[in-house]
């Protein structure tokens, strides 16, 4: 059914797998595409997203959605949250993240888009796009701050670093860290105990965090949308994404 993830059933848990480890798990169109679909249509009570090893996701594809001559993507032209990010944020459905490997800008925004993250002892975090010019989407605004506190976001989301297993379940990112080998056993057990509970509370309860804590997503994702198509045009975007390409260290302008 899908080219870039899989979708398997364990009982009441459904369990989507990011499936291009070629590239790290790296998100082209396509790939959002199939998360918003898979997200959307599921029927298990409890989700849980990975990668297949040996990342969890590297974030969006550069050659496809940064590259120069890129196509302006349809969100960037009308402004609006991202329907991949919307369909994360809005779902009934509690989620659970087993971080398996390395969640690199939209992967870390994916991972702190689900309710509960469960992570390897080879995970890593980092909110790139500091890196390439540009802004984080939704998620690293609205609910990085409320998981670390602001100062902890305001470093990660200006240094754009990167952070291993055992920092991020210091300050606050992932609730646990486990061995590699056991994490699906770890991050299925968890889903299958909120499975086990009445459904109908479980979503009532999922509303009501959302109704207490969220901003409005589509005003939100309105204005990321906006400043992405100011950034996208900038010479320092492009200097990002082309010093990545050629493995060197960017020089930054301010235009």
């Amino acid at each position: 059914m899908y080219e870039d993830l899989t979708y398997e059933a364990h009982g009441d848990v459904g369990v989507i797998t990011l499936d291009r480890p070629q590239v790290h798990n790296a998100l082209r169109r396509r790939s959002y595409d199939e998360l918003q679909d898979a997200i959307r249509s599921t029927s298990e009570r409890v989700l849980v997203i990975t990668g297949r090893d040996p990342s969890f996701c590297s974030g969006d594809d550069v050659r496809e959605i940064m590259a120069p001559d890129a196509p302006l993507s349809e969100q960037l032209a009308e402004p609006r949250v991202t329907p991949a990010a919307k369909a994360l944020l809005t779902t009934d459905v509690p989620i659970v993240a087993a971080v398996n490997g390395a969640a690199m800008g939209w992967g870390m925004e994916l991972a702190i888009m689900a309710d509960l993250r469960v992570a390897s002892e080879r995970a890593g975090f980092a909110e790139l796009f500091v890196k390439r010019g540009l802004c984080c989407d939704v998620a690293g605004l609205g609910r990085l701050a409320q998981l670390v506190g602001r100062e902890q976001a305001s470093d990660l989301l200006f240094t754009g670093r990167r952070i291993d297993a055992m920092e991020a379940k210091q300050i606050g990112l992932v609730a646990r860290v486990v061995p590699h080998n056991g994490l699906m056993d770890a991050a299925l057990e968890l889903a299958g105990q909120i499975a086990e509970n009445p459904p109908l509370a479980v979503m009532t309860l999922k509303a009501g965090l959302r109704r207490a804590l969220d901003p409005d997503w589509d005003e939100l994702g309105r204005w990321v949308s906006a400043s992405l198509a100011d950034l996208f045009q900038t010479d320092d975007h492009r200097e990002g994404v082309q010093a990545f390409l050629d493995k060197r260290r960017p020089v930054y302008h301010g235009r």
